[in-house]
């Protein structure tokens, strides 16, 4: 008879919370702007909305006004926060220096079968693109980046990078009008820096891709300023 020792190792099973699926709908809704900036909503209505009790609506809540997409004020209506240049900027630095360092770390590990998967990752951007399917994009340049920091055995860059990113996302979005391709031309240039174990150009591919978000950011402002913060 085998005892307890004999048990394989078990991962913990995966399962998705109410609170989880909540927070996961409407941060898609909110960055996607289909809940778009200055919008009121209260945990009833959200409750009622998506046929769950009013818990774990308030948990998503927090943790969305955590990431600084929504504005919970006591006696008020909460509401979807405006987009701050200030932040945007902010977030662009943090995103740029950690996406660095993770760079630099993958560069020195980075196999072969890496390199192809980043290239299969880079062939799913496209079809996005090719059906102009923006959320879709957005969620697999995500990705892209994502691997990047798991190559480089930093993943925990990315939720420190999530963390700071809301109002950044939401510029992002509204450029994929007409920024995707660019965005993944941006991506294809870097995965070949990298095959070519070429590190600085990697670099400046890199800094100079987050930092388009700065020379966008203007005319995105300009053409939907009911979005943005005064």
């Amino acid at each position: 008879m085998s005892g307890p020792s004999a048990l394989k190792a078990l991962e913990p099973l995966k399962i998705r919370s109410i609170a989880d699926t909540v927070f996961e709908e409407l941060h898609q809704q909110i960055l996607s702007l289909e809940l778009p900036p200055g919008t009121r909503m209260s945990e009833l209505d959200v409750a009622k909305a998506l046929g769950v009790s009013r818990q774990p609506v308030r948990d998503a809540f927090f943790r969305l006004s955590q990431l600084g997409f929504i504005l919970i004020r006591p006696q008020r209506a909460t509401e979807i926060s405006k987009v701050s240049e200030a932040a945007v900027l902010r977030a662009r630095f943090i995103r740029t220096a950690l996406e660095i360092a993770c760079l630099r770390a993958a560069m020195d590990v980075i196999t072969a079968d890496q390199l192809n998967e980043l290239e299969a990752m880079l062939e799913e951007q496209q079809a996005a693109v090719s059906a102009d399917l923006r959320q879709k994009f957005h969620q697999l340049d995500d990705a892209f980046h994502l691997r990047i920091c798991q190559i480089a055995g930093h993943d925990y860059a990315w939720t420190l990078i999530r963390e700071q990113k809301a109002h950044m996302d939401r510029v992002r979005f509204l450029s994929l009008a007409s920024g995707a391709q660019i965005a993944l031309d941006d991506h294809r240039k870097i995965v070949q820096a990298l095959r070519e174990s070429d590190s600085l150009k990697a670099e400046q591919l890199l800094t100079s891709h987050l930092g388009r978000i700065a020379l966008i950011l203007g005319q995105i402002r300009a053409e939907h300023a009911d979005y943005f913060e005064e």
